[in-house]
């Protein structure tokens, strides 16, 4: 780890390296008040040789003494010295217990002896501490005595251990001050341990460290978002709002020349917000006056049109299976250039019909009818359909969640589109915490306010305009032909007649809203042109309506043909549907 690494961990991880300080601190003060006060008293003698007044002796004797001083120091804790002590003072011990508690040391280059004693009775402690002077002075007189003589050494008291007023032990100011600091480097070991070991996506920084693609943009978190999913609308001042504008940048100059039509928008795992991010990239490139078309492609849990406001009932699986026109079952967004491909009924195989022909042929279709492409796919990782959808696309755009995620989700996701040569066009780096994502985010002021105003009454409004769009849909799946044309001569002729007028709402019915037909101009203007759609005439028997609307996605996803339509293909501009 590297100096701004460690910087890094502690600016993430304050609070551990703040909680190992305080529990340091604490527990070092707590230790040291229920510790038993020790005291220490202390005594010091000094060594001398009786000599000569010449020069000669009293070199001889100084020397003497340097080199027996050492000797006497370490008798001091002997039975022969200790044995006395107990007795003059009646203690309860034994001399090995007492020498426990007694230590002697020579100060450097002098022949004194400091007699130390230590206890918890401070009395008692200092009237060791002389008797054990003066029973040192007394063996050594008596050990260093020639026969019938006087000793030539001589041990004098020259300081006397008074009784201790505070105990010697524990320094609580010491000692806290030690916990803190072992505190502190135990907090901080953990931060780092924590940090190394921590794999969890949350800048930009761990996506560089699993990958070298480029994160197009970083979306911060908002609590709001389930309620006002479309904060590109609700709050287009926001610094959310403002990073979809760079994400819609960046992915313009990702191919200068062709541009990116069709891209998929998936994740590793669910809950990483996809949805909201391919719904409000979707509203970001209308705002320039593309046309483009969002597409539910997330056949397991779809959520767009609850997002949008949208009948989702008929969709992106109902064209699939041939029940209604493609034309038919897009639905138009407000007064946008913005248009939306519900996903239909939940099929029995999404997997299958996500990698079908038909599949295939529908987005090549909504490519050449609208200027962008954006499709909502499932996770990555529990399912392999969005692998498929991007394969059939220009490329995937990799959403990753912040705190959702870790590297090695992240890797295996995006391991799973290379496997099948799918495109990476970039990450986005969704959900990031404020703080996180860098000081752009921290001119809100600059953007404008950031309240979310309620988007309800738009969308309510977006509801009504399409309520009558989207019942026609489900009309043109359920509906068969009353009979069949007799020969091709009637057919022509019913080539040539007029369409028949559009029925008259029953007195129960909702009140009809404006229609997209009636927005953009006469009956030949219809939705389906608008599309970029030829009108044909069906020809053919009547094609019965399966029993069970999903009967024909098996079909669809195996290339075969349920309702042997052979004599009556749909004409798309992109080819027909099978």
């Amino acid at each position: 780890m590297e100096l701004r690494d460690y910087i890094t961990v502690v600016r993430k991880r304050w609070i551990w390296i703040a909680l190992g300080l305080v529990l340091g601190a604490a527990a070092a003060l707590g230790a040291s008040v229920v510790a038993t006060p020790i005291y220490t008293a202390q005594s010091q003698v000094f060594v001398s040789v009786r000599t000569g007044d010449t020069g000669t002796d009293l070199v001889q004797g100084s020397s003497f003494t340097q080199r027996q001083v050492t000797s006497y120091a370490d008798l001091v804790t002997s039975p022969r010295v200790l044995a006395p002590v107990i007795d003059q003072l009646g203690l309860d011990a034994t001399p090995e217990r007492l020498a426990r508690d007694v230590t002697a040391s020579i100060p450097v280059d002098t022949v004194l002896i400091t007699i130390t004693v230590s206890g918890a009775d401070a009395h008692l402690a200092a009237d060791i501490a002389n008797a054990t002077a003066t029973s040192l002075a007394t063996q050594v007189t008596e050990l260093e005595r020639p026969q019938g003589g006087t000793s030539p050494v001589q041990i004098s008291t020259i300081r006397e251990a008074t009784t201790p007023v505070s105990p010697s032990s524990p320094d609580i100011t010491r000692n806290t001050a030690l916990g803190t600091i072992l505190g502190l480097l135990l907090g901080l070991g953990l931060a780092v341990l924590r940090h190394t070991l921590d794999t969890k996506i949350r800048t930009v920084d761990d996506v560089r460290a699993v990958t070298d693609r480029t994160v197009l943009a970083v979306v911060t978190h908002d609590a709001d978002t389930p309620k006002h999913p479309l904060f590109v609308q609700e709050s287009p001042h926001s610094p959310r709002s403002e990073a979809f504008r760079r994400l819609r940048t960046n992915l313009q100059f990702l191919d200068v020349e062709d541009g990116v039509k069709t891209l998929v928008v998936t994740s590793c795992v669910p809950e990483e917000g996809k949805s909201t991010v391919a719904a409000n990239l979707a509203l970001t490139l209308a705002d320039t006056g593309a046309s483009v078309v969002l597409v539910d492609a997330d056949l397991r849990r779809p959520s767009v049109a609850d997002y949008l406001g949208l009948e989702g009932e008929v969709g992106l699986t109902t064209a699939l299976i041939g029940q209604a026109e493609l034309a038919d079952v897009i639905q138009p967004w407000g007064d946008t250039t913005l248009h939306v491909l519900p996903s239909g009924q939940v099929p029995p195989n999404p997997s299958e019909l996500a990698g079908s022909a038909a599949m295939r042929r529908t987005l090549d279709e909504l490519a050449s009818t609208f200027d962008v492409v954006v499709v909502d796919a499932p996770p990555l990782l529990p399912v392999t359909d969005a692998a498929l959808l991007a394969r059939a696309t220009d490329g995937a755009l990799m959403v990753a969640g912040a705190n959702r995620i870790d590297r090695a989700q992240l890797d295996e996701g995006l391991a799973t589109l290379e496997a099948v040569d799918a495109r990476i066009l970039g990450l986005v780096l969704n959900r990031v915490e404020t703080g996180s994502a860098g000081g752009y985010y921290g001119y809100q002021a600059y953007y404008g306010p950031v309240e979310a105003t309620s988007a309800k009454p738009a969308r309510r409004e977006i509801t009504r305009r399409t309520a009558t769009h989207s019942r026609r849909a489900r009309r043109a799946a359920q509906t068969q032909p009353a009979e069949a044309t007799a020969h091709d001569d009637q057919v022509g002729a019913a080539d040539e007649a007029p369409a028949p007028p559009a029925p008259v709402a029953e007195a129960h019915d909702e009140p009809r809203a404006e229609t997209t037909a009636e927005r953009t101009g006469p009956a030949s203007e219809a939705p389906a042109e608008a599309l970029g759609r030829v009108p044909h005439p069906r020809s053919g028997p009547p094609v019965p309506v399966p029993e069970h609307p999903f009967d024909e996605l098996v079909h669809v996803a195996n290339g075969t043909d349920a309702t042997q339509e052979k004599d009556s293909p749909r004409s798309w501009p992109g080819g027909p549907l099978r």
